[in-house]
This record gives C-alpha cells, structure tokens and sequence, in this order.
C-alpha cells in the first residue's frame, strides 16, 4: 500500500515503514504528525485518486529528527570584470517515519 501527499509545496510517494526527508515542520522529536492532503492511495490493484485530493484518507507519521542538509555552494563569477562571489545555502529538513496509511 502506497500514497501520494503533498508537504512544503513537494509531493511524495509515502509507504508505510518508509524513512523520509521532508521541508522543516514545527513538530518536535517524538511526536505524531497526520497528513491530510493526500491525492492518490494504492493498495495492490485498487487505486483512489482524488480530485484533488482523497476524501477521508489520511498518512501518520512519526518526527524522527530535524536537522540541515548539506551545504549548497553557490558562485556568481563575471569573467574579465573581476566580480566573483561566493555563497553557500543549509536548507532545514523534517526526517519522519511513516506509520499508517488509512483511505
């Protein structure tokens, strides 16, 4: 059994035990989070897909921990007019484990 959600402006395909890194919540460690925009759930061969989303489904997860990904270097380099800048980014992450899926 599968789902497609939809959290920080990204979809996911989700199943259940399944580990993931998502954009920063505020839910802390420990914690049960539900996700209710849910556009597709698949078990075997049938399939709801919503319009736009699934009435009544649900996915459950767990906040494992939040952290930073690794750092994204950024240059901005104009050849002949001396100009080279140099920035880097750490982008917050959400890791969570998925504990139920429910249409």
């Amino acid at each position: 059994m599968y789902a497609v959600i939809v959290t920080g402006g990204k979809q996911y395909k989700v199943a259940e035990g399944e580990y993931l890194k998502i954009e920063k919540l505020e839910v802390a460690t420990g914690e049960s989070v539900t996700f209710d925009r849910v556009l597709l759930v698949a078990n075997g061969d049938d399939v709801n897909i919503g319009a736009p989303v699934v009435a009544g489904a649900k996915v459950v997860a767990e906040v494992i921990s939040q952290g930073r990904h690794d750092k994204v270097r950024i240059i901005k380099f104009r050849r002949r007019k001396h100009h080279m800048k140099r920035m880097g980014h750490r982008q917050w992450f959400t890791e969570i484990k998925i504990t139920g899926i429910s249409a």
